[in-house]
């Protein structure tokens, strides 16, 4: 009998002849990896020891090599011809990190509730009592708090891990200051009770706090999202004209950054999901078009839009968490103009997350994928919301094109030619009892070896808002630390800020906004390897390749390089 190295126990069935083999693994024989995994906390130094970084009271700067393929193709020749080229970069980044307030549409909604009482909780390390016993406060789901980033190997050949939050200097959670509007105006407390997402314990702790913070009156026009919303619209900004409108938001911008002492705030969109606005000539394609068409009252500038437009003019960077088309041509442009960074579309959650990871898993594998069926329900404000055609579209749009650039990038598989795609079908229904612990269901068939069928069917139950509050900490966090980081170039000499767009945050959004004219990536890997990778060259960090060649050969003594 094959015991790989440990003594089997037997095991015999008084009712069988059929023996049991289990390994058993003890203390005594367990083989332990030469090269095991080192992790440091939050409170260690990050310092890199590098004549390519250089460390003042104000910045961190770092010189940096970006290495890429150009490649020629010769379709007459049948030949690719690839240029390794590159290009010097040097960054800085501020190490003071600024006082920062996020102000959340939607305050008052699940979304907005959770995320505001789970900082709380944690600031305060509020616990509570359930049937499982104490439950503690933390910031699982959330990339900058609980992940670490592999800066390399120690002398024993351990791999050494670093908080994410470590490889600059990053705003902590606890430390934003909240605010928002919505068109409900309940105050946090009852929003909260009324989400049923925390614990009743917990909501029960944070009644004192929550109960004092109302959300500031909103702007409501029936036409952009469901009917079925008019019975919470209480709490609306007086009726007036839409350059009124965005004249009051940019007021309120104002008064919460000088009231709480800020020097920064982030606008982000957690309300619900509009339905898409027209994109047409003299209406939102140009950044005066879109001033225009607010100062002419035009139907079809949405709340969004105003919002939107608010921010950039206040120089707050704005991200749109939901599906709609909120950031129009117009207003990349004024944000390019104003230097102000947007970002969006969507929160990538839960059943969207795991098909950017499974769609590029399969293609990856050889394996076509052929169907792909996803099914949800859920019973919180925004599946009642969603329960409109118009405003399900906007979903629908986001959650479908998530595949394309996986399927895209395999034409051995996929004919570009006829465009071939799998079929791809996005359900979402409003079931009430479920509140906001949305069911999801998949199904992806592909065609494998020989023509053979392969079918992976998944169930997934998705804690709406506990998945995407941390996603909306993550996005905060990061636009705020992109606002202190600069970078020059051979061919400029003037430090200057990143793309308006801020493409870095894809990882977190289902559709992701990317600067005119560049790809859009969905793989989810290949999102966090670019956010990990930009800020460990802001930090002068090498990049992590995975090659591991100092266990796959005999490492030569390594060269110093000063750029």
């Amino acid at each position: 009998m094959a015991t790989n190295g440990h003594t089997p126990l037997i095991k015999q069935n008084s009712k069988s002849t059929a023996i049991v083999a289990v390994n058993s693994l003890s203390e005594d024989n367990q083989h332990i990896n030469p090269a095991d995994h080192y992790g440091v906390t939050s409170d260690y130094t990050i310092c890199v020891d590098s004549n390519n970084t250089i460390y003042s009271n104000e910045f961190i700067e770092s010189k940096y090599i970006y290495e890429m393929n150009h490649c020629e193709v010769d379709h007459r020749k049948k030949r690719v011809e690839i240029i390794p080229r590159k290009y010097q970069y040097n960054f800085r980044t501020k190490r003071q990190v600024q006082r920062t307030g996020v102000m959340l549409v939607g305050w008052g909604g699940n979304n907005g509730t959770t995320f505001t009482g789970a900082i709380a909780a944690n600031r305060d390390k509020i616990t509570w009592i359930r049937k499982e016993g104490e439950q503690y406060s933390n910031y699982y789901g959330s990339l900058t708090q609980s992940t670490t980033i592999r800066i390399g190997s120690n002398n024993e050949g351990k791999e050494v891990h670093i908080p994410f939050n470590t490889i600059l200097p990053m705003l902590h959670p606890n430390d934003i200051v909240i605010g928002g509007w919505d068109i409900n105006g309940a105050n946090l407390y009852e929003g909260m009770k009324r989400a049923c997402v925390f614990d009743y314990a917990l909501q029960e702790k944070l009644k004192p706090m929550m109960s004092q913070l109302k959300p500031l009156p909103s702007i409501y026009y029936p036409d952009f999202i469901a009917a079925n919303q008019e019975d919470r619209a209480n709490n609306l900004i007086p009726k007036g004209t839409k350059q009124q409108d965005l004249e009051h938001i940019r007021n309120d911008i104002r008064t919460f950054k000088k009231t709480h002492n800020l020097e920064q705030v982030i606008i982000l969109w957690t309300a619900n999901t509009e339905r898409y606005v027209d994109v047409r000539p003299g209406l939102n394609q140009t950044s005066d078009e879109i001033l225009r068409s607010i100062a002419a009252n035009e139907d079809e500038i949405s709340p969004s839009n105003i919002f939107a437009c608010a921010a950039i003019l206040e120089n707050c960077p704005y991200i749109n968490g939901s599906p709609q088309n909120t950031l129009v041509p117009g207003l990349i442009e004024l944000a390019t103009k104003h230097q102000v960074f947007i970002g969006g579309d969507d929160f990538k959650s839960g059943q969207t997350k795991l098909k950017s990871v499974l769609a590029d898993f399969l293609v990856s594998a050889g394996l076509k994928v052929q169907s792909i069926v996803s099914y949800n329900h859920l019973g919180n404000n925004d599946g009642k919301n969603l329960s409109a055609p118009q405003q399900f579209r906007s979903k629908e749009i986001s959650k479908s094109n998530v595949v394309d650039d996986m399927v895209g990038a395999n034409h051995l598989l996929y004919n570009k030619k006829i465009n071939e795609h799998p079929d791809h079908v996005v359900v979402i229904k409003y079931v009430p009892f479920v509140k906001d612990s949305k069911r999801a269901m998949d199904e992806y068939i592909s065609s494998i070896f020989m023509n053979g069928l392969n079918t992976i069917a998944i169930h997934n139950t998705c804690e709406d808002s506990l998945l995407a509050s941390p996603l909306i900490i993550d996005l905060v966090i990061l636009t705020e630390l992109m606002t202190r980081i600069t970078y020059k170039t051979s061919d400029n000499e003037e430090y200057q800020s990143f793309e308006a767009v801020l493409s870095i945050l894809s990882y977190l959004l289902k559709a992701p906004m990317v600067p005119p004219g560049t790809p859009v990536i969905n793989a989810l890997f290949k999102q966090h390897r670019c956010i990990t990778n930009i800020l460990s060259a802001c930090a002068g960090i090498a990049m992590d390749t995975d090659m591991l060649l100092e266990h796959k050969t005999s490492l030569p003594k390594p060269i110093k390089l000063q750029l």
